[in-house]
């Protein structure tokens, strides 16, 4: 193992680190060196980028007319649902509030909430399920890649041989929270709804995405009642993977009619293999080796 000392690099002032090799294995800030007393000029500069950029994510607004474009046109969206896309904001009536009070961005203003109700009283029918597109604390992860994650999920939706999929028109919310996810799929007497939202950014990653999911969406819903997939983005969870383990929890969430802690995700468990039994915590202790308790 290589002893924690630096190494002088005799092209340059920096005092490289021996651990410098392993930063291929992780994007957070190791093994940077030192000039000096100091941090080295260029890993200043980049941490002061990449803050830059976590903010703007935070600060900029979510282009509404570009993305309910992109949904308008997209033909695997089309096909899921023939209705346009709903734009509707919560009640932080502005993007300072929106960051002071969490709960105000949790709930659709009072106009919008009316004009949901009025569309799922026009159409008279439920829903399997709602998507939300709501901007969150990454406007720039929904800028893109909302998109991409909803196009493959229609598809699947369309191509399923299981069920034949009742959508709502996909609603865009602005100034929104996770929870805003339940006004929307109650207002549209949606079975499920799942909330695609930029999730708070970090200093590598200013672009990253969830989703939530809830069963049966009422206001004043529980956390526990959702399930949760995150990091969604190139460097993270690709749009592939994604849009299956949702798919795939969607499925057993009609099919089970549950949410939440009660719904686990085996989307990665093949058809061969089967699910492990849970013994009973009376007998079984999982920090302690199995073998030990016999």
């Amino acid at each position: 193992m290589p002893s924690n000392t630096s190494v002088i690099n005799p092209d340059t002032t920096v005092n490289e680190s021996q651990w410098k090799s392993l930063k291929q294995f992780t994007s957070a800030r190791i093994a940077i060196g030192r000039a000096g007393n100091s941090i080295p000029t260029q890993e200043l500069l980049g941490f002061q980028l990449d803050h830059a950029r976590a903010i703007d994510a935070v600060h900029k607004a979510l282009d509404v007319e570009v993305l309910k474009k992109q949904l308008m046109e997209s033909e695997a969206t089309r096909f899921a649902t023939s209705d346009a896309p709903i734009v509707v904001n919560s009640k932080a009536r502005d993007r300072m509030v929106y960051l002071q009070r969490p709960d105000l961005g949790r709930q659709l203003e009072e106009m919008s909430w009316e004009n949901l109700k009025a569309h799922s009283l026009n159409h008279d029918k439920k829903y399997d399920l709602a998507i939300v597109i709501g901007d969150g604390l990454s406007s720039t992860a929904i800028q893109n890649h909302a998109l991409p994650v909803v196009e493959r999920l229609a598809q699947k939706m369309v191509s399923d041989n299981n069920h034949d999929w009742s959508l709502a028109p996909i609603t865009i919310a602005t100034q929104a929270r996770v929870a805003i996810g339940d006004d929307i799929g109650e207002c549209l007497n949606a079975k499920i709804v799942l909330i695609l939202i930029g999730e708070r950014p970090g200093l590598t990653s200013p672009d990253s995405m969830g989703i939530y999911m809830t069963w049966s969406p009422k206001r004043g819903a529980k956390e526990s009642s959702r399930n949760c997939i995150s990091n969604i983005r190139p460097e993270g969870l690709g749009y592939d993977d994604a849009s299956n383990k949702a798919f795939y929890l969607l499925g057993e969430s009609l099919k089970l009619q549950i949410s939440g802690i009660e719904l686990k995700d085996r989307s990665s468990v093949s058809d061969d293999k089967a699910v492990p039994a849970i013994e009973s915590a009376s007998t079984a202790n999982f920090m302690i080796a199995q073998d030990i308790l016999k």
